[in-house]
């Protein structure tokens, strides 16, 4: 199936207390029921017919003072007349017909309280590009709130209401998503097509989905929980009442739910929000090695019984995975015993441990499991210096560029030792937007001139000169082209 029918979400939803104790096992050949202990928490299933008609509503009632609805408000640009791109029409008429107005738009999302002084969890795809935000509770209060983080490579936003004199917003706590098992009960509340306050239930279908293309990040939950548009931002939650995962897509043909709907793990979401409570940005940690999956034919060749892991391919000079012994052909196996079945799974694990903490790797070389301790950092902050904006009467202008170093490479699909300044804005309508410079174009030369650094391109680029002799490269291929100056 195309990921052209992946439906966003967008969802006002309901976060829960502790109310009641369900769950599944898997069934058994020639066993009439199986119970399973994973931490503190026993999965049975139900013996009878009572056990079967036990309700969610307690849960559910002592979950909607946390649901909020977040209204998003949008500026966007609207053709003057429903005829204007008819050639006809502009024949007869003129060109006004291709001027546009500006048009307030106006979508529905829903968030999740995850802090008491009123702080927010929701998509990104719910605010982005808004020009007001606003939440109402379940009570019908409104607030106005600020945006703290907008985190693209999650697509998980913080929003914090700004007045909270007098007023509680009760919390919904995170549980531990790496507890969850495939056949656990679940619970989605929100409020799909604006029809109301829904509550569906179901199982959670799928761990560690990947292919999903919503986010940086390929480690979704996946459940047959009913999740419809109007339900992004919304909360999935366990029979202990507890956040496990933030809902945001669903897989359909038809636009409505098919029984395939997607979240991102609580464990995800508790680091976005934590950066959030405080105000701050989100410094991820940074393991400085490119890797690939472990198959079939890299299992037997490593006499491994099952193709699992994430096996280094590179590592960056000086980085992190570097200075702690990893070399090429290594294979991870697991963190702090938590299984690595491929590189996004230790990817997402990695990146909601927090920094400066040591981890337990265990990779596989030549043979011999070893457990490995692993300190949790960041990649070099870039510095002034190797970040430009040119704002200056130049054909340049409204350009955003970066100087390549090993983390961003990394992250770009590079050589560690690629060289070159990439563009990581460009502003609408600008010069620059004018001349076709796009996003993650990489400007190799200047008017024969290497680039190297982001101050060298900012001074050059803010000259007055007749062209621009400019070689970039985009998505691979290296161009050549001449503008006017």
């Amino acid at each position: 199936m195309s990921l052209r029918n992946l439906m966003f979400s967008s969802v006002a939803v309901v976060g829960v207390a502790v109310a009641a104790s369900l769950g599944f096992a898997g069934l058994h050949s020639g066993a009439p029921s199986v119970a399973q202990e994973s931490g503190a928490a026993l999965r049975a299933v139900p013996q009878s017919q009572a056990a079967v008609q036990l309700s969610f509503a307690p849960i559910v009632q002592a979950a909607s003072p946390s649901v909020v609805n977040v209204y998003a408000t949008r500026i966007e640009q609207q053709l003057a007349s429903p005829f204007a791109s008819d050639p006809f029409f502009s024949r007869f008429f003129g060109q006004n017909f291709f001027e546009t107005r500006p048009r307030e738009s106006q979508s529905l999302g829903s968030g999740v309280i995850v802090g008491e002084g009123g702080v927010i969890l929701t998509n990104v795809h719910v605010i982005k590009g808004a020009t007001d935000v606003r939440i109402s509770l379940s009570d019908g209060r409104e607030f106005a709130v600020d945006v703290v983080v907008q985190d693209e490579q999650t697509d998980l936003a913080v929003l914090k209401v700004r007045d909270t004199a007098g007023v509680e917003f009760p919390a919904l706590e995170f549980a531990d998503s790496d507890d969850l098992l495939v056949g656990d009960l679940v619970l989605a509340i929100g409020n799909p097509f604006g029809v109301g306050q829904t509550v569906t239930s179901g199982i959670v279908s799928g761990l560690a989905r990947t292919g999903v293309d919503v986010s940086d990040y390929e480690f979704f939950i996946q459940t047959d929980a009913a999740i419809n548009p109007g339900n992004s931002g919304g909360a999935l939650v366990d029979m202990d009442g507890r956040l496990v995962g933030i809902n945001t897509a669903i897989y359909t043909r038809s636009g409505g739910s098919v029984g395939i709907g997607f979240a991102i793990p609580a464990n995800m979401a508790r680091v976005v929000a934590d950066a959030g409570a405080v105000g701050g940005e989100i410094i991820r940690p940074w393991f400085g090695a490119k890797l690939q999956k472990v198959t079939a034919d890299i299992a037997q060749s490593l006499a491994m019984d099952t193709p699992y892991g994430a096996m280094i391919t590179e590592t960056a000079p000086s980085g992190p995975a570097a200075r702690a012994d990893f070399r090429p052909g290594d294979v991870i196996l697991s963190i702090d015993g938590l299984r690595v079945e491929d590189p996004a799974a230790f990817n997402f694990r990695l990146a909601t441990r927090p920094l400066g903490e040591t981890v337990q790797l265990e990779r596989l070389r030549g043979g011999v499991n070893e457990t490995v301790n692993f300190l949790v950092e960041s990649a070099p902050q870039t510095d002034a210096n190797s970040v430009a904006t040119i704002d200056a009467n130049s054909r340049f202008s409204g350009i955003t560029v970066r100087q390549l170093d090993p983390a961003l490479a990394e992250a770009k699909g590079l050589a560690y030792d690629a060289q070159g300044i990439m563009v990581t804005e460009v502003v609408r309508g600008s010069p620059a937007d004018a001349m076709g410079l796009q996003v993650d174009d990489i400007i190799l030369e200047l008017n024969e001139v290497q680039m190297t650094d982001a101050a060298s391109f900012a001074q050059m680029a803010s000259q007055r000169t007749r062209t621009w002799q400019i070689i970039l490269q985009r998505d691979g291929r290296v161009s050549r082209f001449i503008v006017s100056g």
